[in-house]
């Protein structure tokens, strides 16, 4: 390892010379309190920037041990790390310090949920920082401006490394609060299964955001209150009891009149499968971590799936059981999209009506009348979801704002009725009962047939370096073929995205060989991310800029590869 001497000394040396020069300084040089690493050099100052690091030694950082020994603790303690960082670079470094991206030094810029990032790893026995970040080498045109880059590894990064990875005992105290929120997060998630819940929603939550594009919770928004009769009291180890509305396993219909809250309720559910950050409103808002956003995608293709359970006798003589497309209609991609739930191990599935097609989830008595049954290939969800509910433990909770049909499967009706819920089962059943419309039948169905297999890809398995970009949320493209995955709504950062980009390309050059089913697919992924964490993806190059994304999501990025082909039985 050199000394920051050394690095100093040939910054100078290289000053005004051709930019390619730069690539000299990569290596680990000694700083006074921690080791700056220069991973890979930009090839100019209008490429990509350069990737670096910092280690903080464990006895150097200071963390106390019990911070992060446990991961659920380490976890939060990361992303605070990843939140000083950012907040200590932000508007600190001169953008005129020449050319493209010159000057620039970035990191993660975490949202609301706390996830975990390779950006900042805490070591879980020495309590070792390291830390990546990306930096923008200056230069006027193509010259080196290396006094430039001196000012910003040896007069700012000291004090970026003070404020962000050392511990003070003058902010012990929130340390141990986010370590105690952290505890009492994954009691409250440990306590929904013996509870018989798939959701809570604490009291006082604010669950609206600020705007359609911000996370940000609304001001002065309406609390939440539970109903008395489905108010739980969870016994939490720091905060104590957390008293709030409990959503029972089963079915459960969220109604009301337009614009009172039944659509924010399901988003903070959909949301609520990550943890969030002090402050968020959301900090008690908890659901099934498996649950799973429905809803139909016309024009997503669909391979090989088998969507009998809800598709049958189709007009074109197309076999439901293996059903292929590349222009799915509204009915046939949400079929799939249940069938995929089911196939991924999804344990709830979390639907609103308004982005459903219609003829997917309902027909009506005089529908079912006029169009004798045999000859709609659709069996509706309606007619499916006790079915599903108690052949696969896999719960429901639905938004519906058009059709009092579902109130004769649902287990528990909730009414929001400005931003308040109300428990309004009995005197929905009752009111159906009376309305005299028929109950939707609970129909069983033959198991969907999980056997399909992904095909090798050979273009990518056998080249030596794929390319590999993200677009933010919306999707990603490897080697030029476009990936969408912008109804995977339950994606909450960018970088899960470029996780799930360089996860299908790790898929296809290391798991996929034509012999595992697609589950097993996801199962070893889950298994070596689990294990490796997400350096398993990045190979020799480092990389920063990725958040783990769940199974859920995997799953649904694969399913939307239309490079790839699945095959069944020796089928293609």
């Amino acid at each position: 390892m050199k000394t920051s001497s050394e690095l100093k000394k040939l910054l100078f040396e290289i000053d005004h010379r051709g930019y390619p020069n730069y690539k000299q300084t990569r290596g680990e040089y000694s700083f006074d309190g921690y080791v700056l690493s220069i991973d890979h050099v930009q090839g100019d100052p209008f490429a990509s920037p350069s990737k670096l690091s910092i280690r903080v030694d464990g006895r150097t950082a200071g963390f106390p041990k019990d911070h992060y020994l446990e991961e659920h603790r380490r976890t939060a303690l990361q992303d605070d790390l990843t939140r000083r960082f950012a907040r200590a670079v932000s508007g600190s470094v001169r953008r005129d310090a020449g050319s493209g991206k010159s000057g620039l030094i970035a990191s993660s810029r975490a949202g609301q949920e706390v996830l975990r990032r390779t950006c900042c790893d805490i070591d879980p026995q020495s309590g070792n920082v390291t830390f990546r970040f990306e930096a923008g080498f200056p230069a006027f045109g193509r010259s080196i401006n290396s006094k430039e880059l001196i000012h910003m590894l040896f007069d700012l990064m000291p004090g970026y490394v003070d404020e962000a990875f050392i511990y003070y005992k003058k902010e012990a105290k929130h340390f141990e609060e986010l370590m105690f929120l952290a505890d009492d997060r994954l009691a409250l998630r440990q306590s929904l299964d013996k509870l018989g819940l798939c959701a809570f929603i604490a009291n006082g939550a604010c669950l609206p955001r600020r705007s359609g594009v911000s996370e940000l919770p609304m001001e002065k928004a309406v609390p939440f209150k539970s109903p008395e009769s489905l108010e739980v009291t969870i016994e939490l180890p720091h905060k104590g009891a957390v008293s709030g509305m409990g959503i029972k396993k089963g079915i459960t219909l969220i109604v009301g009149g337009g614009y009172h809250g039944k659509s924010t309720l399901l988003k903070a559910l959909e949301k609520g499968v990550y943890d969030h950050i002090n402050g968020d409103g959301r900090e008690f808002v908890v659901c099934d971590d498996k649950a799973m956003k429905i809803r139909s995608e016309d024009g997503r293709c669909v391979h090989s799936e088998d969507i009998s359970m809800f598709i049958s006798n189709l007009p074109d003589g197309r076999d439901a059981s293996d059903f292929s497309t590349e222009d799915a209609s509204g009915s046939t991609s949400q079929a799939a999209n249940v069938t995929e739930a089911i196939e991924c191990g999804s344990s709830t599935l979390l639907i609103d009506e308004d982005t459903c097609a219609t003829n997917f989830m309902v027909r009506d008595e005089l529908m079912q009348k006029v169009i004798n049954k045999d000859k709609e290939p659709i069996t509706p969800f309606i007619e499916r979801m006790r079915y599903i509910y108690e052949h696969y433990g896999i719960s429901c909770i639905l938004v519906a704002g058009s059709s009092g049909a579902f109130f004769g499967v649902a287990d528990t009706v909730i009414q929001m009725d400005k931003y308040v819920p109300f428990d309004i089962t009995e005197k929905a059943k009752a009111e159906y009962e009376q309305s005299g419309i028929k109950t939707a039948e609970s129909l069983a169905a033959k198991e969907p047939d999980f056997s399909r297999i992904i095909l090798p890809v050979r273009s990518i398995k056998e080249r030596d370096r794929v390319k590999v970009k993200s677009r933010g949320r919306d999707g990603f493209s490897i080697d030029r073929e476009e990936v969408d995955i912008r109804y995977l709504e339950q994606l909450a950062d960018n970088e899960q995205t470029a996780a799930l980009a360089q996860t299908v390309r790790f898929a296809c050059e290391e798991v996929i060989d034509g012999k595992r089913e697609f589950r097993e697919v996801l199962k070893e992924l889950e298994k070596r991310l689990e294990h490796d964490g997400l350096k398993v993806l990045c190979g020799k190059m480092p990389y920063c800029g990725l958040a783990m994304p769940r199974i859920q999501e995997i799953a649904g990025a694969l399913n939307r590869c239309r490079f790839l082909r699945f095959s069944r039985g020796g089928r293609n």
